[in-house]
């Protein structure tokens, strides 16, 4: 058995193609991956150049994003001029929940595709009136997979998980909660309903992100949601931007 791949040895065409076809493979994402990072500095600029704050939220399907969104526009009237770039395979179901809060939304519908890239973004953004915004929020499809490898120019990523999705979330997908600086526990006012393990999920997530920033909300609620805004204005803060009012 070929250690690699586990075809069979007495198959020397099967396993010589197997290969090939996995080194086009790897050689096509990295190209996708190397134009992706190019276009995400670009975005990087744009939005420097226009004194945004950009971050990235990313979760599974039915975690909360949006309510957490419709949470923050709703505490943050005055304080804080955000806009919302939302990604989802159809509809334009959660910009209009957005727009509804008061809050300027873009939708992209992707199709089949299962995340967003810096191109999506890009095109996106020029539809949003940025001139009158400090904050702009990327409402990534709702996947734990494939979003983690694309930068989209974001200053951090925001992993929501909720209490609904059980503990062992960080264990299972790694990389996209290695990649967050800041991880939102969510719908904790339904935690004890089920059945939720906050010790062994917080564990489970200093294990696999030690330098990540740990909110316990609800949105539903607005419990906790006060820790957030604190670390968001502190971020603007050191970033030199006088975005939320003292």
């Amino acid at each position: 058995m070929c250690k690699d791949c586990g075809c069979g040895k007495d198959q020397p065409h099967a396993h010589e193609e197997a290969h090939e076809a996995e080194r086009r493979t790897v050689a096509v994402r990295r190209a996708v991956l190397s134009k992706n990072d190019q276009l995400a500095e670009r975005n990087r600029g744009a939005f420097a150049a226009k004194g945004l704050l950009v971050v990235n939220v990313l979760s599974s399907p039915g975690s909360g994003k949006t309510t957490f969104l419709e949470r923050m526009a709703v505490d943050l009237t005055g304080r804080v001029r955000f806009g919302v770039i939302v990604g989802d395979l159809a509809t334009d179901l959660d910009a209009e929940r957005l727009r509804k809060c008061g809050v300027p939304a873009v939708q992209i519908s992707t199709g089949s595709t299962c995340h967003l890239d810096a191109a999506m973004v890009a095109s996106a953004m020029e539809k949003l009136p940025l001139d009158g915004l400090n904050v702009l929020i990327i409402e990534n499809v709702g996947n734990l997979v494939c979003p983690a490898s694309y930068d989209l120019g974001e200053h951090f990523r925001v992993v929501l998980v909720s209490v609904t999705e059980g503990e062992d979330k960080p264990l299972k997908y790694p990389v996209i909660f290695k990649t967050a600086q800041v991880i939102v526990v969510n719908k904790m006012d339904i935690a004890e309903a089920a059945g939720f393990d906050r010790e062994t999920a917080l564990s489970n997530i200093r294990r696999v992100a030690p330098a990540a920033t740990i909110f316990e909300v609800s949105s539903r609620t607005g419990h906790g949601m006060d820790r957030w805004y604190e670390y968001l204005a502190r971020i603007i803060r050191e970033n030199g931007r006088r975005i939320m009012r003292a």
